[in-house]
């Protein structure tokens, strides 16, 4: 794994435990030295606790979805270029 952006596709999958271990490795050691994806892992870890913690959660309608992950996904490029 290279740029910070290739790693948003694995970050579901890694918080959930489901990541191959290769790539959990790899993923592991470029958040050990940037602080940028060391501070989003932490952030999104908080908020998956706090959901879970704070009962149930309605699920985002698809289209706010796609819309919230899009804008995510153009603020994340802005700042560290596209993958």
């Amino acid at each position: 794994m290279g740029k910070c952006g290739e790693n948003l596709k694995f970050l579901n999958d890694y918080l959930d435990g489901e990541l191959d271990e290769s790539l959990c490795a790899e993923l592991e050691a470029h958040i050990g030295e940037c602080k940028n994806c060391k501070l989003m892992i932490d952030t999104l870890r908080q908020t998956v606790k706090l959901c879970r913690e704070g009962g149930e959660c309605e699920p985002l309608p698809e289209h706010l979805s796609q819309k919230l992950t899009q804008a995510m996904r153009k603020r994340w490029e802005q700042k560290f270029g596209s993958s």
